[in-house]
Parts: C-alpha cells; structure tokens; sequence
C-alpha cells in the first residue's frame, strides 16, 4: 500500500491551462465602449467633412463593434460575477461603465443622421436613457453609501466626467430626434435635450472642481495623468454639441426661442473651455511621454483620448452653423484628420493586444 501511494505521488500533476480569452475576458475594462464613442463621432464628423465612404465604412464597423462588446460584457458578467459588481463600484473603475449610455445614445445619433432610420434611433436612444438611469443612480448612491472610500487623490479622475458625457449623448440624440419627429413629441424630446444639457453643465462644474483641485494640490505621478483626462476637453465639445442643435432646433420649440441668447451664451462658454484644454492637455502629454517618458503603449482607455478629438471636431463644425460664424470650417477639418489618425493608430494598437492574447502572449504585451 505504501509502495502505491508512493507511485501516485510522483505521477506529474495535470494542470488544465485556462484558454486564451480567460485573462482579457476577466480583465475587460468597464470603459471598452468608448471604442463605439471614438468609432462614432469619427464616422458622424466623415459625414460633416465630406467623406461618406468613410462615413458609411465606419457606422457598419461599429454596429458590430457593438453588438461584439454587449456579447463580451454579458459572458464577463456570468461568467467573473464578482469582478464584474465590483467594478461598478469601483471609484476608479465604475463610472467606465457610462461609456455604454454615451455609445448607445452616438449609435442612436448615427442611425437618425446616417442611415435615417428612426424606430432604430428611438430604441438606441431609449436604451440609453435606461442604461442613465440605472448607472446614475445605482454607482452614485454605491459610492456615497459604501464604507471603505479612497482618498480624494486615489478615487478620481478624468473617467468621472464619462458621467457628464453620457448625459450630453442623451442631449444629442434628443436634439436629433426632436427635429425628424412631429408633435405631439417635438417640444417633449427638446425639453428632455435642454434638462440633460443643463444637468450635464452642472455636472460638469461639479467634478471639474473636484479634478482640478487634485491635479493643483496633490502629488501628480506619469501614471497619474490616464488618457481619460482628455475627457475634461471632450466633455465640454459634447455639451458644445448638444447647445448648437439645441439653437438650431429654436424654430421648432417656443421656451426654446425665448432661450436664445442664454443658449448661444453658455454654448459658446463650452466651447470656449474644451478650446483652453486643448493646449493643457498637449503640454501634460509632453511631460508625461517626452519629458518622464512614460511608455507609450495601448490601453483601452485610450479611446476615451481619440473621443474628445473627433468630437471637438464635430462641435465645432455645428457651432460655426448655430452661430452662424463661418469663419471657424477650418478648424474641424483639421481636427477631424487628427481624430481620424488617433484612431487608426488606437484600431491598430487593439488589434496587436488581441492578437497576442489570442497566441497565448501576455495580455499586457
């Protein structure tokens, strides 16, 4: 007997090794549709500059791109439950999760604008607003409930206005819904487009404060400074959007008409703010990269970078139609070639890390 348990005991152990997908699949970020954001505000702003073959080549794209991540999410969901939930409880990772809203609500967006569908739009849309209420209400009451809270200097930063985002993408796609469909829903869909860009606003003054305030009074490390902090720019050319079709739709809505020069007053003072940190960003991004050097590598949070450009690009073309400036084309032309090459090299980047994953490479190669 002893003779055999000694046998069994040096027979090698057979370890199963997980699939390839295990590692990202647990891992996936809460932030991934900012993929669908990036791919959507690229191919709206194609459609503005005057490429539709790009247009059109990148609205199919990203229905799949998001049909494939709501697959991605659903098996992280069963399958890594309790990495999944705590996520959306994360301070740092939970408000990544709002990417789904402001996806759905650009998707939406591109089905009116581009493909000029609307039952469509209208159940992108209303997606979105459930998918705002449940994440507004369900991650801010966790993080104002919870017991264990970071430090103001370890639970912030730039994904926080992800928040502001996902509500200006509800202002945007009510906007453009407001203007193909008759009453009795007109004056209704531009009243909920005026309360989210009010609220986004508000929002927005709200969290800016608090990142602001981290970023002058405590430590600031290479690693600190994540590609969503370009959204403190992108989330005020979305708010600059959603006031540019909130003028342009006055026509159509009295209380909008009458609300004329407090519209084009605060649009231009979003615009006039995404502009300033658009310089800020560029020098921090030297510091970081050139300066500490940083290593440059893909993340998937660096679609929330690629976002802002496009989407600055896109506001600004319909701030210059609002306000009838026609002085300003130049400037979204030129940023929507930054965006479009932003993307290219985040697409590529993307690709690489999927393929090393799939050969069995370490996910973070």
């Amino acid at each position: 007997m002893a003779k055999r348990l000694a046998d069994v005991a040096e027979r090698p152990v057979l370890t199963t090794r997980p699939p390839p997908w295990h590692a990202p699949l647990a891992d996936l970020s809460p932030a991934y549709f900012g993929l669908v954001m990036a791919t959507g505000i690229v191919s709206l702003g194609a459609g503005m500059m005057g490429h539709p073959l790009v247009a059109r080549g990148l609205l199919w794209l990203n229905f799949g791109q998001y049909a494939l991540l709501w697959l991605l999410y659903g098996a992280r969901a069963v399958l890594y439950p309790q990495r999944f939930f705590q996520d959306l409880i994360d301070h740092l990772r939970g408000p990544g999760f709002f990417t789904t809203v402001a996806a759905s609500g650009i998707l939406a967006s591109q089905a009116v604008v581009q493909l000029d569908y609307l039952p469509l739009g209208v159940g992108l849309w209303a997606l979105a607003l459930l998918l705002w209420l449940v994440l507004t209400y369900s991650i801010f009451t966790a993080f104002t409930v919870k017991q264990e809270k970071p430090p103001l200097d370890k639970g912030i930063n730039g994904a926080w206005l992800l928040a502001v985002v996902a509500t200006q993408s509800l202002a945007v796609s009510s906007c453009l819904l407001a203007d193909r469909i008759g009453q009795p829903l007109r004056l209704e869909l531009n009243l909920l487009a005026l309360s989210m860009w009010l609220w986004g606003g508000m929002l927005y003054i709200w969290m800016m404060s608090l990142i602001f305030y981290r970023y002058t009074f405590f430590r600031f490390a290479p690693g600190d400074l994540a590609p969503p902090y370009w959204i403190n720019m992108g989330a005020m050319a979305i708010s600059t959007l959603a006031g540019s079709l909130l003028i342009q739709n006055a026509p159509h809505a009295p209380y909008l008409a009458e609300l004329l020069p407090f519209l084009k007053g605060f649009t231009l003072f979003y615009w006039a703010t995404g502009t300033w940190w658009i310089p800020m960003l560029l020098v921090l991004g030297i510091w970081r990269h050139v300066y500490r050097r940083f290593p440059l590598q893909y993340d998937p949070l660096y679609w929330g970078a690629v976002f802002p450009l496009g989407m600055y690009a896109a506001c600004t073309w319909q701030l210059d139609k609002a306000m009838a400036f026609g002085f300003l084309r130049s400037v979204p032309l030129a940023f929507w070639w930054v965006a479009l090459t932003a993307w290219g090299l985040t697409f590529f980047g993307m690709l690489r890390r999927i393929s090393h994953a799939l050969r069995g490479k370490s996910w973070t190669a």
